[in-house]
C-alpha cells in the first residue's frame, strides 16, 4: 500500500513537470547543437519533493553536463518547479543497445564505421620523415637508437617515451617508426588530442563498441603529444583501458610529450606508472655541431629538388646555427625564409639583410627610431658634425651623408616627407624625395655604398658596434 501511494506520488509530481516542454526549453536555451549532442540523452526517471533523478547512457556524458551546463540545467527546471533545487544523476547502458552494436558489428564487417573511415583520412604517416634523413647527434642518439631497436626487435621496451620540447624531432622519429613497420604490421599513428576526437564522437555516435575494437586492434600505436590528455579524466580512463589491453596482447606503445612522465601532474597515477615503466628518453637541444649538420642536410634536399639553384653562403648557414639554439623545426624555418628571399630577388642576402629577415625568430632588441638617432648614427660614421650634416653648404663630402641620413629616415621611420624635411633644417619635402632617388639609384651602381647602407641600417636597428 505505501509502495503504491508513493508511486501515485511521483506520478503526479511527473505529469505536473512536463519533461518534454523541459527538453523543449533546453533546446531553445542552449541551441540546437549541444541540446542534441548532450542534453537530449537526459531521461527523467523520477521526481522528488526537491530533486531529480536522471539517467544518461556513460559517466563521460554525466560528466561532460555536470561540467558545463548543471547550473542553466537547473535554472531551466526550476522554471517548472521552483522546488527543485538539484539533480542526481544514473548511469545508465542499455544491454540492448549494446547487443544491437555488437550485431552490427558481425552483420558488416566490411563496412567501415566512421570512427575507420575519418582515421584513414588523418592516420597518414609522413614519408619524408624516415630515419634515413634524421640528423644524429650527441643530443638525441638514444632516442634514434631506441627507435631503430622497436623495427628491429619488436616490444624489447614498452612503451618508448620520447619527450623534449617543441620542433626536437619527436614526430619525425615517429613517423620513422611507423614507416618501417607498417608492411608488416599494423601500425596506428594518431595524436592524443585525435585520440580524444574519436572517443567523444564514438560517445555522442553510441559507438564504444566500435571505438574500443577499433583502438586496440592493432600491433603498433604510436601516440603523439600525449600531454593533451591531462586534466581529462574520463579520456584517461578509455586510455587506460586501451594502453593495458594493447600491452597485454603484445602491441608496441611508443609515446612522444613535452615533458617526462613524472611532470604530468593532471593524468592519473596508474597511467604514470605504465609510462615510467617502459624507457623513458629525453632529447636534448641540439649543440652547435649538429644543428650545422641539420643545416647542411636540408641545403642538400633543397639544392636535389631545384636543380643546384638554392645557394646560401656557409658563413649565413653558421649564422643562423648560432643564432637559433633550442628549436630544429624553427632552424629549418629560418633556413626556409632565407632560401624564399634568395630564390624571390634573386640574389644571396648578406648578414645584415639576413639579420632583418629573421629579426623575430632572433628575438634581436630592435632600438626605437628616431631622426635624431639616425642623424647622430650617419655623421658618426662619415665623421662629421651634426651641424655640419644640418647646414645648407653643398660640399660633397656633406651631400652624400645627409642625402644617406634622409634615405634612412625614410626607410626606417613612418614620418612624412613634410616632417624628415623640418628635421633637416626646414628642407622642402622636394629636397627630401630627390635625396631618397639619388641614394636608391647610387646603390644600384655603387656596391661598396650598399655595404655602407647595410651597416648602418644594423647600428640604427640593433646597436651593432662591430658592424660600423
Amino acid at each position: 500500500m505505501k509502495n503504491s501511494l508513493n508511486q501515485n506520488f511521483n506520478q503526479n509530481n511527473q505529469k505536473t513537470l512536463n519533461w518534454e516542454q523541459i527538453q523543449e526549453d533546453f533546446k531553445i536555451k542552449f541551441g540546437k547543437e549541444v541540446f542534441e549532442s548532450w542534453l537530449k540523452k537526459m531521461d527523467l526517471i523520477e521526481t522528488n519533493t526537491n530533486f531529480l533523478l536522471i539517467s544518461v547512457p556513460t559517466r563521460f556524458i554525466r560528466d561532460w553536463i555536470t561540467s558545463r551546463y548543471l547550473d542553466t540545467v537547473i535554472e531551466v527546471i526550476k522554471s517548472h518547479n521552483k522546488n527543485i533545487n538539484r539533480i542526481e544523476f544514473k548511469i545508465n547502458t542499455l544491454s540492448n543497445e549494446i547487443d544491437k552494436s555488437e550485431q552490427s558489428l558481425d552483420k558488416e564487417e566490411s563496412n567501415v564505421t566512421f570512427i575507420k573511415d575519418s582515421f584513414i583520412q588523418y592516420n597518414r604517416i609522413d614519408p619524408n620523415k624516415n630515419f634515413e634523413n634524421f640528423v644524429v647527434g650527441p643530443s638525441n642518439s638514444l632516442a634514434y637508437e631506441a627507435s631503430k631497436k622497436i623495427t628491429d626487435n619488436i616490444s624489447s621496451y614498452n612503451p618508448l617515451y620520447l619527450y623534449s620540447g617543441v620542433g626536437m624531432g619527436k614526430t619525425h622519429l615517429l613517423n620513422a617508426i611507423g614507416i618501417n613497420l607498417k608492411a608488416n604490421k599494423k601500425v596506428m599513428f594518431i595524436s592524443a588530442e585525435r585520440f580524444m576526437y574519436h572517443f567523444v564522437k564514438s560517445i555522442k555516435s553510441n559507438e564504444m563498441i566500435k571505438f574500443k575494437d577499433y583502438f586496440r586492434n592493432t600491433d603498433v600505436l604510436l601516440i603523439d603529444d600525449i600531454q593533451f590528455m591531462n586534466g581529462k579524466e574520463a579520456l584517461q580512463e578509455e586510455f587506460f583501458h586501451t594502453f593495458s589491453a594493447l600491452l597485454e596482447k603484445g602491441s608496441q606503445i611508443v609515446l612522444t610529450a613535452d615533458r617526462p612522465p613524472s611532470k604530468l601532474t593532471r593524468i592519473q597515477e596508474r597511467i604514470r606508472s605504465r609510462f615510467s615503466g617502459g624507457l623513458v628518453v629525453d632529447i636534448q637541444n641540439p649543440d652547435f655541431n649538429l644543428r650545422f649538420e641539420i643545416i647542411k642536410n636540408k641545403m642538400s634536399e633543397l639544392n636535389l629538388r631545384n636543380n643546384n639553384q638554392v645557394g646560401i653562403s656557409e658563413e649565413i648557414q653558421k649564422f643562423i646555427c648560432s643564432e637559433i639554439k633550442t628549436s630544429v623545426r624553427e632552424l629549418v624555418g629560418a633556413l626556409n625564409r632565407v632560401v624564399s628571399f634568395s630564390r624571390i630577388y634573386n640574389r644571396i642576402p648578406n648578414l645584415s639583410e639576413t639579420r632583418i629577415i629573421l629579426k623575430d625568430l632572433l628575438n634581436i632588441h630592435e632600438n626605437k627610431v628616431t631622426i635624431d638617432n639616425i642623424q647622430t648614427i650617419v655623421c658618426k660614421y662619415f665623421k662629421i658634425s651634426k651641424n655640419e650634416m644640418l647646414s645648407s653648404r653643398r660640399s660633397r663630402y656633406l651631400v652624400r651623408p645627409r642625402q644617406t641620413a634622409i634615405y634612412l629616415a625614410k626607410m626606417l621611420t613612418s614620418k612624412s616627407l613634410p616632417e624628415i624635411g623640418r628635421n633637416f633644417s626646414n628642407r622642402d619635402h622636394t629636397t627630401v624625395i630627390h635625396s631618397v632617388k639619388t641614394i636608391e639609384k647610387l646603390k644600384k651602381e655603387d656596391n661598396e655604398l650598399n655595404i655602407k647602407i647595410d651597416s648602418l641600417k644594423n647600428k640604427i636597428l640593433y646597436n651593432k658596434e662591430d658592424e660600423i
